[in-house]
Parts: structure tokens; C-alpha cells; sequence
């Protein structure tokens, strides 16, 4: 784990946003609300009046991403935005069309506005409620809303009052959609992951660790733990706000720990999470005087998601093994490429698809290293050809596996994507893939003694968290489905809707979340409904859930 001191600090608002609200208030923003679209699936985009396809006004291009001037309605392509704003005075402010997220042309990024953010969201729910009253007839499933009635935003710079009105009497606690703050779906999805693994909800509810009373935290550099404990309280609070969440101070504490990583960029998943349990190991084992290397680390993050991996590398010559062990927080696995598809999985085809356990067996499948690669022979006393096998010594409480997704293409030089489906269980059992059986078959399943034997420890597991990935490499998109009590519900930021498994199977899956089969059980008895409150529910945003 990193050690290093983060000097980054807490990053200033915008001044061009600061200054172009002090001149013209969120008079921009009213008048770009008649403009905002929603589509069925949730995602709000901005509409030009004028012509069915935007181009920019420069290069009268219309590919790539558009940006929507507020102060004189032109556009520009990513390319002309700065040329834009530095002939127009002031015309910093512009809406890209296709996200309907602010960007600053002067700073060329993202950025967030909470005035902007209820402006967009209010468009949505109040098309969201023409909708549903003239759906009744799909039954109490759908949610029953009030059209919205919207507040002066020149007086009050807020939106008005909105009442659900559910078929359903409850919903499952934690159950919370969490803002966009500019591209980081990469973020949102990976903490409604972290907020539903059994032991991480379990350790910051009961308060192991305590905000109030940290030490590690500070005026300028905040405590990632904290901050995460910040949010479950938020997510899991009876009768507490049901609005979607903004997790910005939990966003600001993570540049502080990556601050290679602070921007408004999009950023990749995996690598957040892995960052994420950097960043709460380095505070927790600090408190505690341990490092990673002490083997034995008690930081919530290793507790949960720590494993031990098997190296076995054998000559090929004499047959002498070498064994070592490394730690895992999790497992990346490559695609089958045998067995791709480009279409959508079917529950019971698994004939032309790669499979979640065709991709372990590949994993701990004995490779031959290359005559590049030859390892020296304690046996031997010279460098051998050999031949190594992977297995996996210590199963974690939560099992992450990822997909390998994004590689690199020799031929053209570049990242590219891997859109292959993949068909993966949601009860998985690891047993074969445990070094106890790995070793034993490579002998012949013989019954010997078998050092650090795990076979006392369960291996089934009960999936609750799929991460996935749509789009391009450039542009993708990040959303979660959660399985709560059975039931599936696919988390796109703010948004929150009750799915089919069927949708659950038939995405890109790029990160799954494992738990023990038995703590899944006990976490679904644990689980109480919570009522709908109709106290302090202002500017309610579940959409469709439940």
C-alpha cells in the first residue's frame, strides 16, 4: 500500500460557474429546462428546437460530444469549445448535449452544480409523472406520482416539493440512488457495491468506526473511512432522506489519497476499487502501527475482501516445484476467447458463450512460460524451461472477480474494448479452483495431508453485485445491479429500478461481487423493510423503484 503524505486538498469551486451565477442567477437554467428530454431508460439529453441533428457552429461537424452554449444557445464541438469562449466574453457555461452535464469551456471540464443538478432532475421527474398517469393499467408495481409543481427559482434557488406515492408500502433499506457529479458513474458504481457487502455494512453500521471521534481527520485533509462511513449512515438511516445522495466529500477525500486521479475525467472501476481499499487500509492500519506485509492485516478492507493466491512454478526438466504466495483483494480474469459471443446471454445456452467458470479454469489452468521466460532451477542450478499454475490458497468473505474488458491491441497500438457476453452463476462454488484440489488432481487426487488444508472453510457463494460497462472505451457508461432478497434492481446513479434477472444475465458484466453463501442468507434475514416516509422528503428521485 502507498505511504505517501497527499498533499492535495479540497478542490475550489469553479470561478467561471461562480461568476456566471452571480450575473445571471439560474435564469439560464429555467430556460434550458423546456429544451431537456428524458428518455424511457432515464438518461436526460438536451434537445435543439431548431434542427434534428446538432452540428457545431463552426466546424458544422455533429459526430463526437456537442456543448450548448447557455448565454447565446450556439454550439461547439469539444474542439471549438475554447475558441468559442475566448471570442465570446463570458460565454464560459455550456451543457453537453448528449449527458445534459455543465462544462466549463474556459476550464475545459466537468462541473458540478447542485442549482443545475435539481433543474435536470425535475425536467426528468416531471415528464416521469406525465408518463406514469397514463399508465395505470401496468399495475402497482409502477409508482404512482403527483406532477410536480415547480418553485420560483429566482426567489427560493430551489425546486418544489415532491410527494411518491408507492403501491408498495416499503422498499429494502440501503436502497439509494447517488448523484452524478461528472462522470462518475465509474464511482457511484462501485460504492452501491461496497454499501450492499454484507460484512462492510455490518462493520460501519455497527460503528467500528466512528466519524465523530477519528483522529485522522482533519480542516484539509479528510479520512476516506470516515467519509464511507458517512454514506452508510446517509443510505441506511431510518426515516432519513430518501433523496439521491451526493457522495462529494467522499469524492474529495479519494483525490486526496489519488490525487494522479483528480479530475472530472471518467475513471475505470476497477482501478477506484482498488484505490478505495488502498486508501481505507493506509488510514485504518496506521492506526493500528501494521503494514500490508505484516500478512495478517486487521483493516476492514482486508478482512472482507483478502485472499491468498497459489504460484507453482515446476520445472520442466526435473520436475522440482518452487511455491510461492501473494495476497489478492481480488481475481482478473481473461475472457474465454474460445467461446465469445456478441449477443446476449440465454439462460440455458452456454454452447458459443464463455462462461464465468470457463474463465477460472483458464485461470488456474498449468501455462508453459516462454523459452524468453526461463526461471532458474533451485534442482538443476540453471535456468529450465517451466511450466506455472495458478490456484487460490484463502478464499476472501466478498469474492470480486473482474473481467478483463480492456486490452491492448499490438497490431493497431491502442485500448480497445472486449464486448463479448459472458455467462456467469449466481450461486458459485470454488472448491475445484482451491489449491487443496488443484494439488491433489495434479497427483492424481491422492489423499495426503495438505499444508494450510482450507477444505474445513466454505467455498459456495451467493452472488449480490454485478458491475457493468456499455459503450465505448472513450465513452462508456457504469451502472450496478443489486440483488436484494432475490430481487434485482439496477442502480444508474440517481436512478433506481426493479429488474429481471434476465437483464441481470444478458449485460457485460465487468466486476462481480461474491459473498459467502451463508452470510447472503443471514443478510437477507437481517434485512427489514423500511416504510415511506412522507417527513422531509424533499425533491424525492427513486425512480420507478420498487
Amino acid at each position: 500500500m502507498s505511504t505517501r503524505k497527499p498533499s492535495y486538498t479540497n478542490p475550489r469551486p469553479c470561478k467561471h460557474l461562480s461568476a456566471y451565477k452571480l450575473k445571471h442567477g439560474l435564469s439560464g437554467y429555467k430556460s434550458l429546462q423546456k429544451s431537456l428530454k428524458t428518455t424511457p431508460n432515464g438518461r436526460t439529453s438536451v434537445e435543439n428546437p431548431g434542427t434534428k441533428i446538432s452540428r457545431c457552429s463552426c466546424c458544422n461537424g455533429y459526430q463526437g460530444r456537442l456543448y450548448f452554449c447557455l448565454i447565446c444557445s450556439s454550439i461547439s464541438c469539444s474542439s471549438h469549445t475554447l475558441l468559442h469562449t475566448q471570442s465570446q466574453i463570458g460565454h464560459d457555461l455550456a451543457v453537453d448535449i448528449e449527458r445534459a452535464e455543465l462544462y466549463c469551456c474556459a476550464c475545459s471540464d466537468q462541473v458540478y452544480d447542485p442549482d443545475f443538478d435539481k433543474t435536470v432532475m425535475s425536467k426528468h421527474m416531471l415528464d416521469l409523472s406525465c408518463s406514469t398517469n397514463s399508465a395505470h393499467s401496468i399495475g402497482e408495481r409502477l409508482c404512482e406520482r403527483k406532477r410536480i409543481q415547480l418553485a420560483d427559482l429566482n426567489k427560493s434557488g430551489q425546486l418544489a416539493l415532491m410527494r411518491d406515492h408507492r403501491a408498495k408500502s416499503c422498499y429494502p433499506l440501503g436502497l439509494r440512488g447517488l448523484n452524478d457529479l461528472g462522470n462518475t458513474c465509474f464511482m457511484n458504481s462501485v460504492l452501491q457495491a461496497l454499501l450492499h457487502a454484507p460484512p462492510m455494512r455490518n462493520y460501519f453500521l455497527s460503528d467500528r468506526h466512528n466519524r465523530r471521534t477519528c483522529r485522522k481527520r482533519s480542516a484539509n485533509h479528510l479520512c476516506l473511512p470516515c467519509e464511507l462511513d458517512g454514506i452508510f449512515s446517509a443510505v441506511y438511516s431510518a426515516g432519513g432522506d430518501r433523496t439521491p445522495y451526493s457522495p462529494a466529500q467522499f469524492l474529495y477525500s479519494w483525490w486526496q489519497h489519488s490525487e494522479n486521479l483528480a479530475s472530472y475525467e471518467q475513471q475505470d472501476a476497477h482501478e477506484f476499487f482498488i484505490s478505495v481499499l488502498d486508501g481505507i487500509h493506509e488510514r485504518e492500519s496506521k492506526a493500528r502501527n501494521q503494514t500490508r506485509d505484516s500478512g495478517d492485516c486487521q483493516c476492514i478492507a482486508h478482512r472482507v475482501f483478502s485472499g491468498q493466491l497459489r504460484s507453482d512454478v515446476t520445472c520442466m526438466t526435473c520436475g522440482f516445484t518452487s511455491t510461492t504466495y501473494d495476497p489478492c483483494l481480488d481475481i482478473s480474469l481473461d475472457l474465454d476467447t474460445n467461446h465469445c459471443s456478441n449477443k446476449p446471454v440465454k439462460r440455458n445456452d452456454n454452447s458459443s458463450t464463455s462462461t464465468l467458470l470457463g474463465c477460472l479454469d483458464l485461470f488456474t489452468k498449468p501455462e508453459k512460460l516462454g523459452t524468453d521466460q526461463k526461471l532458474y532451477c533451485q534442482n538443476c542450478q540453471e535456468l529450465r524451461d517451466s511450466s506455472k499454475q495458478l490456484s487460490i490458497r484463502k478464499l476472501p468473505l466478498v469474492l470480486c472477480l473482474h473481467i478483463k474488458r480492456f486490452e491492448h491491441s499490438l497490431v493497431r497500438k491502442m485500448m480497445r474494448k472486449i464486448d463479448s457476453y459472458m455467462h456467469f452463476p449466481f450461486s458459485l462454488d470454488m472448491t475445484p479452483y482451491l489449491s487443496s484440489s488443484i494439488v491433489r488432481n495434479r497427483f492424481g487426487n491422492r489423499i495426503f495431508a495438505f499444508e494450510g488444508d482450507d477444505s474445513d472453510i466454505s467455498s459456495e457463494y451467493e452472488i449480490f453485485a454485478v458491475i457493468t460497462h456499455f459503450g465505448t472505451l472513450d465513452s462508456g457508461h457504469y451502472l450496478t445491479y443489486l440483488r436484494i432478497k432475490d430481487q434485482w434492481y439496477k442502480c444508474d446513479n440517481a436512478w433506481i429500478n426493479e429488474v429481471d434477472e434476465r437483464v441481470v444475465r444478458a449485460s457485460q458484466c465487468y466486476m462481480m461481487f461474491y459473498v459467502h453463501k451463508m452470510l447472503y442468507y443471514k443478510a437477507k434475514e437481517d434485512l427489514s423493510c423500511l416504510p415511506v416516509s412522507t417527513q422531509k422528503e424533499a425533491f424525492h428521485r427513486l425512480a420507478g423503484c420498487c
